[in-house]
């Protein structure tokens, strides 16, 4: 099925915020600010300092009388505590979980909400990866264990974030799996605009119903002239993309991928993405490994085109998931993406296809074991239907 699509929206203003010293404080300014409305969508939301600040800045919020609605994944937010939750709802916020985990529902419980948006007074906006955990930010520290980036968003664009947040919001009362609305956006993927400045636009994954993220994904790979710079913590990419990303590298792109090293959170994802590396490699694809922490950030250069928000691009998140990526084309938030990439580059080992194919044998019966799991469960699930 698929649902409508949203349009480019301009006279837009983008700031890029890396790692959350620098966006949480703004994020908790913003609501701190709010006049009337707060609107809240989250997957990770764990108890401790970060979900501490959180919950006293939405409370704060509510009891002066603006409209807070937080929506959390019901498994992503198993460790925001029962006390947690109490103090938003008895300060007035509405809280609602998305799909809580349930024996009889079966493969229906993998279905989850991957979303990471901020919306204050429908007229200022926070979107990309972050969750609400100490691993993003603890108050007071200038530095963070996981790298992730969020863009802050003004101007039109903000009109169709509020509606895709809207048509969750209220579809969670009644289905699992959000089927899109009818009578918003386009029929079909709106052609990229040649140029210009504050262009974006929303793309989102709504699991196997709506994919339209995939396909601007997709097309802006098979498009790209000059550079195609992807950075994703887990490396499972589709068919499709894997093709485009080998393909553009043949006819002379600059194509790098920035994954994550050894420190991740889930070291079966990595290997079992481990095999893709040599056939990449051997295309002239560049692979560089992120050392100093956990690379979480999804974001995606490709020419001046900007891509960032929840999506990894894998085939278990657009299986699976509700997701949501700012597309946009801005001269400043280009420059600053392509710095951000520039200095994680220079804090990464490139991976090499000598050094690759003279790793220890560990890691390769790592990869083979976590590989052949991985394929395994996805074509169970496409047996299922």
């Amino acid at each position: 099925m698929a649902g409508p699509i949203f349009p480019w929206r301009s006279d837009n203003q983008f700031e890029l915020l890396i790692d959350g010293p620098a966006f949480f404080p703004r994020m908790l300014a913003a609501i701190d600010a709010a006049e009337q409305q707060v609107d809240l969508e989250l997957y990770l939301v764990e108890a401790g300092a970060c979900a501490e600040a959180m919950v006293v800045t939405l409370v704060r919020a509510a009891q002066r009388g603006v409209s807070v609605r937080c929506l959390f994944d019901a498994f992503g937010s198993a460790a925001f505590t029962l006390s947690l939750r109490k103090r938003l709802i008895d300060a007035g916020v509405e809280l609602r979980l998305y799909n809580v985990i349930r024996w009889r529902r079966g493969v229906r419980n993998l279905y989850r909400d991957h979303r990471k948006v901020l919306l204050v007074d429908q007229q200022w906006g926070a979107v990309g990866g972050t969750g609400v955990t100490d691993e993003f930010w603890r108050p007071g520290e200038d530095s963070s264990e996981w790298h992730e980036v969020m863009v802050q968003i003004q101007g039109p664009l903000i009109a169709d974030w509020q509606m895709l947040f809207d048509r969750q919001w209220r579809a969670n009362l009644r289905r699992t799996a959000w089927r899109p609305a009818t009578h918003f956006g386009l029929p079909h993927l709106p052609p990229v605009p040649v140029s210009g400045e504050g262009l974006g636009r929303v793309a989102y994954a709504d699991a196997r119903q709506h994919r339209d993220i995939l396909q601007s994904l997709v097309r802006a790979l098979n498009s790209g002239q000059q550079r195609i710079w992807l950075a994703t913590p887990y490396f499972l990419p589709t068919w499709k993309v894997r093709r485009s990303l080998r393909r553009a590298a043949a006819r002379g792109v600059d194509v790098r991928l920035l994954l994550t090293g050894p420190r991740t959170d889930h070291p079966s994802v990595r290997y079992a993405g481990h095999r893709y590396y040599p056939r990449l490699l051997k295309g002239g694809v560049k692979i560089f490994e992120y050392q100093p922490c956990f690379l979480h950030l999804k974001m995606v250069l490709i020419d001046d085109w900007v891509s960032i928000g929840s999506c990894n691009f894998d085939h278990w998140n657009l299986r699976f998931n509700l997701e949501a990526n700012l597309e946009a084309l801005d001269p400043r938030l280009t420059g600053q993406v392509e710095q951000s990439f520039t200095r994680d580059f220079l804090q990464s080992a490139e991976v090499g296809l000598s050094e690759w194919q003279a790793r220890p044998l560990w890691r390769r019966v790592q990869q083979r074991i976590w590989g052949w799991v991985d394929r395994l469960v996805v074509n169970a699930l496409d047996r299922r239907g």
